[in-house]
Parts: structure tokens; sequence; C-alpha cells
């Protein structure tokens, strides 16, 4: 593959990207009403999002498995069943 099929496959992809989310963003409001933050139970790498404790700012850099202050979205009523917090830990 060259540059200009290179180019052209990376612009496609990006404007399949963004028509596919904004169709599904009405789906995903509704689908995160019924999830919630579950911390302590995300493995090493699986984290969603930022450590409550400020340890880095993004998802799957978490270095442990289970650490207090990383999280992931689970169904709502299913955290506490799973051994996890739906609060964050205290700084």
């Amino acid at each position: 593959m060259n540059k200009r099929q290179a180019l052209i496959a990376a612009a496609l992809a990006t404007v399949c990207a963004a028509t596919a989310g904004s169709a599904s963003a009405a789906a995903s409001a509704s689908a995160a009403a019924e999830k919630e933050k579950c911390f302590g139970i995300a493995k090493a790498g699986q984290n969603d999002c930022a450590a409550a404790n400020g340890a880095h700012s993004c998802a799957g850099q978490s270095k442990t498995d289970n650490g207090a202050g990383e999280w992931k979205y689970v169904a709502k009523g299913t955290c506490e069943k799973a051994g996890g917090k739906t609060s964050a830990p205290a700084k």
C-alpha cells in the first residue's frame, strides 16, 4: 500500500467513525445511565479511565490488578457483588 492509499484509507476510517459515533450517541446515553463506576475491580491495563488518586489520566494505564483507585464501568447493582466499591477511596 502506498502513502496515497494509506491516507485515503485513514480519511475514510475517520469519516466512518464519526458517522457511527453520532448515530450511536443516543444509545450510548441510555446505556451509560444503566452503568456505574466500580472501584477496585479493574485488572492491570483494563481500567476505563483516569485513576481516582491521579496516578494516571487515561484508560488502560493501570499497573496492578484491583487497585483501589482504578475503576471500570459495570451494570448498576453489580459492583459490590464483584467485590468492588461504588465510591472512590479517600485521598
